[in-house]
């Protein structure tokens, strides 16, 4: 069982920063972790993308360039590091994990077991 809490989401102006983080606990090693976001009356979207013990991370179109996904080195926390923000990236955050790899669909909201409770990203211009 694996269980994700995540942290860091506030209000920054347009141009800001701001880093998320999704501490997890149990074995996740192999899971594929992503981030998602999902802004009022919009589905959820993926954002990004990791392989847990792993490389080459994905993005969004709408953030590549911008964010960036991490781990620590103990594979414990997952991060995503948030720069030149702008309104539109204002959303709920949401950690996610899965079994099987991230890949070919690493943004299908269904093939997620597990989720974090959110966090909430609020971007003024």
């Amino acid at each position: 069982q694996v269980q994700l809490v995540e942290s860091g989401g506030g209000s920054v102006q347009a141009g800001g920063s701001l880093r998320l983080s999704c501490a997890t606990s149990g074995n996740s090693f192999g899971y594929c972790m992503t981030w998602f976001r999902q802004a009022p009356g919009n589905e959820r979207e993926g954002v990004a993308t990791i392989l847990s013990g792993g490389i080459v991370p994905a993005y969004g179109e709408s953030v590549k360039g911008r964010f960036t996904i991490s781990q620590d080195s103990a594979e414990k926390t997952l991060y995503l590091q948030m720069n030149s923000l702008k309104p539109e990236d204002t959303a709920t955050y949401y950690c996610a994990a899965r079994t099987g790899g991230c890949w070919p669909r690493w943004n299908d909201t269904r093939s997620y077991n597990y989720w974090g409770q959110g966090a909430q990203v609020t971007v003024s211009s």
